[in-house]
């Protein structure tokens, strides 16, 4: 298997291709979900909402948490989760830039 070359990408690019990995998984998406649903923090509750073992949980929670998508505090026993709202909102600027620069069909409709 090769060796991904992000040094020849932009700093930009790569955080964007990131950000794009954190979303590449259902169960990574139905925790967002879950926590947007919510509108609050919430604690280690996902193993019965979601039905995933806790180990496979805390793997896609350690990815959310790496890119700063949610934040985790201890809370005696058990962690609290929430949406990072100012790193969600840079999220989506960076999502939304990409797709608004689109700015019209090179093809004519037609396929190329």
């Amino acid at each position: 298997m090769g060796l991904t070359k992000t040094d020849l990408f932009t700093t930009e690019q790569n955080e964007l291709a990131n950000m794009a990995k954190a979303l590449a998984h259902p169960a990574r998406i139905a925790i967002l979900e879950h926590l947007l649903k919510a509108n609050a923090c919430i604690n280690s509750d996902l193993v019965a909402e979601l039905g995933l073992a806790q180990a496979t949980i805390s793997q896609h929670l350690k990815e959310l948490k790496s890119l700063g998508l949610i934040s985790g505090t201890i809370e005696g026993v058990s962690m609290s989760y929430c949406i990072n709202a100012e790193r969600w909102k840079y999220f989506e600027s960076r999502l939304n830039r990409l797709f608004q620069s689109y700015s019209h069909d090179p093809c004519n409709s037609k396929r190329c």
